[in-house]
């Protein structure tokens, strides 16, 4: 018959009462525990007698110390270099212990976590790598508004360790629930806030360098005010380019782009070919034009120092120096001409002696086939002849001033 069936004892046999209500006796449950140990390594039965069995009862009590010590020796532990251990007592931080062998309280009383402050952690935004599969974009994170309305596929990687200052471990183990999902949204909002403040052209080109810059500055603050105990090491922008559904148009823009510079660069190396060349011509032209007016203004002070002596002359002796300025022109007029007129002393003619046209057959002459005694003997004869014809003509000159 069931303890709680009508007809029955009504007594609970787990708390050994009967129909005493309220709760179990603590200090019986302890009596009975201990009790069921002893008898367990050779105490004394349940009857209250006490046990003979001498032998048994030390080898409950080596077993049990044995227990002990493997119990205490399990507080044992060690830290590698690069490590920092984060020691708790009962959920609550205790302290750190350094690289080494340390020891501290077993389980359950106390508990050791051990934290890598020297390994780089990678974090990626944007995108999800799979090795040599490659990388899937993910739009809920890549696409960001530029301030000129415009969007961009963005795909960021940073990189991150705990730092070795003093309770960033404890900083990095208690101070928030997920380093690493907290660390990903704090990028995310950091990054759509520097990308929301610049134009589209700025990310995709020269801003790169200046917008990761940006971006870790403002993700170390707040993981900094958060007190999460993470270092950022680098923020690597992995892509910045237009989203999939217009890349073939923004493609063509980047080509007009190319384009665009291509044509200045060759514009420029046109200029810087032309400018120099015609900076020297007209440096030259500006020399030569000093030069000139130097000639010029030399020559114009010659004449008048000339004039001004030639003149003291002729105050001096008028005829004389009226007849020498007479001789000096008509000598620098008749020499350049190619005519002799040759006056005969005492008669009436006029002999022409057309030396140009002389000068241009004498060419012809000479390529003839003449002997070389002939070409010899004909030289000195028209050497011989032509100052007896020229000395005339000053003879007849001087015969008619005397008329």
């Amino acid at each position: 018959m069931s303890w709680n069936e009508p007809g029955g004892d009504n007594k609970d046999p787990w708390s050994g009462r009967g129909d005493q209500k309220g709760p179990p006796d603590l200090d019986e449950a302890i009596r009975k525990a201990l009790d069921k140990l002893s008898n367990l390594f050779g105490g004394g039965g349940g009857d209250g007698q006490e046990s003979t069995g001498g032998p048994r009862k030390n080898l409950g009590l080596i077993v049990v110390g044995a227990i002990a010590a493997i119990w205490i020796a399990s507080g044992t532990y060690k830290v590698d270099a690069g490590n920092i251990g984060v020691v708790t007592r009962f959920g609550k931080y205790v302290g750190e212990t350094s690289p080494g062998l340390n020891w501290h309280l077993p389980v359950p009383i106390e508990r050791v976590d051990i934290v890598n402050v020297e390994q780089n952690r990678t974090l990626a935004v944007g995108f999800s790598s799979f090795g040599e599969a490659g990388d899937r974009s993910e739009p809920k994170e890549a696409l960001m508004l530029t301030r000129d309305e415009n969007y961009v596929d963005v795909r960021l990687v940073v990189q991150y360790k705990v730092s070795n200052l003093t309770n960033s471990a404890k900083k990095f183990l208690f101070n928030v629930a997920d380093p690493a999902t907290t660390l990903k949204q704090v990028t995310e909002g950091a990054e759509r806030g520097v990308i929301g403040s610049s134009d589209m052209d700025f990310v995709l080109t020269e801003g790169r360098n200046e917008i990761v810059t940006q971006i870790k500055k403002e993700i170390q603050e707040v993981m900094d005010r958060y007190e999460t105990g993470i270092e950022i090491t680098s923020v690597n922008l992995q892509d910045a380019q237009a989203p999939e559904q217009v890349q073939a148009a923004f493609q063509d823009v980047i080509k007009a782009r190319e384009d665009k510079q291509r044509l200045i660069n060759e514009a420029e190396a046109y200029s810087n070919d032309i400018v120099p060349k015609a900076r020297g011509a007209a440096a030259r032209m500006l020399q030569e034009a000093q030069g000139y007016k130097d000639r010029v203004i030399a020559q114009a002070e010659g004449e008048t120092n000339r004039f001004s002596k030639m003149l003291g002359e002729y105050l001096k002796q008028p005829d004389v120096t009226r007849k020498r300025l007479y001789i000096d022109t008509m000598e620098s007029v008749l020499g350049e001409a190619n005519v002799v007129m040759v006056d005969v002393k005492g008669g009436n003619n006029i002999f022409y002696l057309p030396l140009d046209k002389m000068a241009q057959k004498l060419p012809e002459i000479e390529s003839q086939s003449v002997a070389p005694a002939a070409k010899a003997e004909a030289a000195p004869v028209e050497t011989e002849e032509q100052p007896a014809a020229v000395r005339p003509s000053f003879r007849g000159r001087e015969a008619r001033g005397r008329q």
